[in-house]
């Protein structure tokens, strides 16, 4: 009698165990990819409003910055930053991921899609930039760099001050925005893709600087939507953006 009670615990076990593993398989997977001089930590608060609804949520820091800072060199480019988010979706066994990237990280998810394009179930670019083949963040942008002060070959961000403890953003090696983008899988194209244009209160979209980055997400057939918020969405107004992602997330 024993000898059966055994079994049939270890068959409700294995049983729970399976439903369980079911349930987690069917949430819906987040991959969140921060910009220029940031980090993982950027984004803490929409990890923890997204995983409250149900769902699982990566936030990769990209080498040389946040945490990883200490692995920064001049030799860090834009394919790195790629490599980082390719990996952490290979190594982690992700599927079906909705790959977001904030600001430079249009480049970087835009660089994962054409790697692995099956991965990926829909993208979504807040505020960002949307690359076409061999561009680069300078050839896009020009004033993205010049704008800013640059030393020993790092961007300098000049609202951090160097004695401010962590978290905070950190210089950016200069290679990551002057490398150009190598674009060669058509199989990108056919992710559904969103267009977040973040606008600040009473401000014009059409003066916004990402606003030609929405018309060439515009061009590209994609859905184009409209926040309103600064460029650091993640931190004026998380609520909303979380919203909006689980309105794409359900379309």
């Amino acid at each position: 009698m024993k000898h059966y009670k055994i079994i049939l615990l270890f068959v409700i076990a294995t049983i729970s165990f399976q439903s369980l593993f079911s349930q987690t398989n069917n949430k819906s997977v987040f991959v969140v990819v921060h910009g220029a001089w940031g980090g993982g930590w950027v984004f803490k608060k929409v990890d923890s409003l997204l995983t409250a609804t149900g769902s699982v949520v990566y936030r990769p820091t990209l080498t040389g910055q946040g945490e990883r800072v200490h692995l920064a060199t001049l030799d860090v480019g834009l394919d790195t930053h790629i490599k980082d988010i390719v990996n952490t979706i290979l190594y982690e066994d992700l599927h079906d991921v909705i790959l977001v990237g904030h600001s430079y990280s249009g480049m970087v998810i835009t660089g994962v899609a054409d790697s692995i394009p099956k991965r990926i179930k829909k993208l979504v670019y807040i505020d960002a930039f949307v690359p076409n083949d061999n561009e680069s963040v300078a050839l896009i942008k020009e004033e993205s760099i010049k704008n800013y002060k640059i030393v020993n070959g790092y961007l300098i961000p000049p609202w951090v001050p160097e004695e401010k403890s962590p978290p905070k953003h950190v210089p950016q090696a200069l290679k990551t925005l002057t490398d150009k983008i190598s674009l060669k899988n058509p199989e990108r194209l056919n992710i559904p893709t969103t267009y977040i244009l973040t606008v600040e209160k009473g401000a014009d979209p059409k003066s916004d600087n990402f606003a030609p980055q929405a018309e060439r997400a515009n061009k590209n057939g994609w859905k184009v939507l409209q926040l309103e918020a600064d460029h650091n969405v993640q931190w004026s107004a998380p609520e909303e953006l979380v919203k909006m992602l689980k309105e794409i997330e359900n379309q």
